[in-house]
């Protein structure tokens, strides 16, 4: 657990929790243009990073009566770096919290434990369109990459 001011802690996310991280992920795909918020799906996914630590972790900054923040790391590992990496994925703010660098306290926790846990590399995809979210990510070292995402979805 990381204290992050007198009224704020960092800490992984517990099942428990679930309600709260659901929520949030919704506001954030209701935001994006690739994804379609749908409860039961949030639920799932959450519940399998929560109920299996070794697939990645989740990270709230909480309050003392709420999770205001979130961040989702999910861990493989990369031949080209030799080693474990991270797939960041889902990092919002409460729209209630935001501008209050509770994104950025968020951000710096998991560097130093990404540094800490010896991974190479972060990964994350942003919202093209969302030159607000690239300045943020650029701010703390990250940079654009030659590669660029495909997928490929199967129906549920």
């Amino acid at each position: 657990m990381s204290s992050v001011d007198n009224q704020t802690r960092i800490e992984p996310a517990t099942l428990e929790d679930l309600p709260m991280l659901i929520d949030l992920t919704m506001d954030l795909f209701r935001m994006e243009e690739d994804f379609e918020p749908d409860h039961f799906r949030q639920e799932e996914g959450l519940r399998l990073i929560l109920e299996q630590p070794n697939r990645g972790r989740i990270f709230v900054l909480r309050t003392d009566y709420k999770i205001v923040a979130m961040v989702n790391l999910l861990f493989t590992i990369s031949t080209a770096m030799g080693g474990f990496v991270i797939l960041l994925e889902d990092l919002v703010v409460h729209p209630d919290h935001r501008g209050q660098s509770y994104g950025t306290q968020l951000m710096e926790y998991v560097l130093d434990f990404a540094k800490k846990k010896d991974f190479k590399r972060i990964t994350l995809l942003t919202d093209k369109i969302s030159a607000e979210s690239q300045r943020f990510f650029l701010r703390f070292g990250f940079d654009y990459s030659h590669m660029i995402p495909m997928r490929l979805t199967f129906a549920p």
